[in-house]
C-alpha cells in the first residue's frame, strides 16, 4: 500500500497527509502529538484501516511536510483540520487525537460537533493553566522536523489556555473515549478524569504505558480504539 505523503491546499497552507484503507470506507482522522507528524501513526493506521476504514493522518501546521507559516494558535490548527476535511470532501469522521492533537481534536469537536462521529483522546492535557508555568524552552540546536516557533507558541497556550476551551467542553456531545497513560505519563491523570466528568458521553480507560500509549502498547491501544469505533456501533451519518 502506498503511504507516501500527499498534499492538499487548505486554509491557506499546504498540508501534507498520509492515507490508508479503501477509498469508500468510513473515514478516521489521526492527529499527532507535538513534535511528531503523520508518520507517527504508521504502526497503528494499517490495523485501523483493516476495519475497513479510510484512515487519514495529516501533519499539523509547523510539523513535518506541512507548511510552517509562523502562526500556531490552537484555533488555527483546528481550522486547518476543518479545511482539510472540506478539501477532501469528508462530511463526517471519527477523530483520534494524541496530546496536542487531542487538544486540537477537542476544539474541532466543540466547534463542529456534527462533523465528529466519535472522538478518541489519547493522554490529552485538560485546558487548565499550569501552576507553576512551564519555563521557557531552550532550542536543542541543529535541524528540527518542526518549527521552533510552534514550540514557543504552544508552550504559551499550555501555560495559559483560553478559558473558552474549558467553558465549551460540554459541546462535545458525541461518544468520547479518553485513554490515559497511567502514572508514568507526563500528563496528570486526574485531568483526564475531570474531562471525563465534563463530557456528556465519555468513557475512560487507562493503559499503563506512559504518555506515548499507542507507541508503547500498540495492541492494547488498538483493541480499545477498534472496539470503540466498531462498525456495529455505527450510527447513520
Amino acid at each position: 500500500m502506498n503511504t507516501e505523503p500527499r498534499t492538499v491546499r487548505a486554509n491557506g497552507i499546504t498540508q501534507a497527509y498520509r492515507v490508508w484503507g479503501p477509498t469508500d470506507a468510513p473515514p478516521v482522522v489521526l492527529l499527532h502529538a507535538r513534535g511528531a507528524d503523520g508518520a507517527d501513526w504508521a504502526e497503528i493506521a494499517p490495523e485501523l484501516a483493516a476495519g475497513p476504514r479510510r484512515v487519514y493522518a495529516p501533519d499539523l501546521r509547523g510539523h513535518g511536510r506541512s507548511d510552517w507559516p509562523g502562526g500556531y494558535a490552537y484555533e488555527a490548527m483546528r481550522d486547518d483540520v476543518l479545511a482539510f476535511l472540506a478539501a477532501l470532501g469528508i462530511a463526517r469522521a471519527d477523530v483520534v487525537g494524541h496530546s496536542l492533537g487531542g487538544a486540537v481534536a477537542c476544539l474541532l469537536a466543540q466547534h463542529s460537533p456534527r462533523l465528529v462521529r466519535r472522538l478518541v483522546l489519547e493522554d490529552v492535557p485538560a485546558p487548565i493553566p499550569l501552576d507553576p508555568p512551564r519555563p521557557p524552552a531552550e532550542h536543542p540546536g541543529g535541524h528540527l522536523p518542526y518549527d521552533w516557533a510552534m514550540i514557543l507558541a504552544t508552550d504559551a497556550q499550555r501555560n495559559a489556555p483560553d478559558p473558552v476551551w474549558w467553558d465549551h467542553m460540554a459541546r462535545i456531545t458525541m461518544p468520547t473515549l479518553l485513554i490515559g497513560g497511567g502514572p508514568a505519563s507526563l500528563i496528570p491523570q486526574d485531568q483526564l478524569d475531570t474531562l471525563a466528568e465534563l463530557l456528556p458521553d465519555a468513557r475512560r480507560v487507562t493503559i499503563d504505558a506512559g504518555h506515548l500509549v499507542h507507541e508503547a502498547r500498540p495492541e492494547e491501544f488498538l483493541a480499545a480504539v477498534a472496539e470503540f469505533l466498531s462498525p456495529a456501533d455505527r450510527t447513520p451519518s
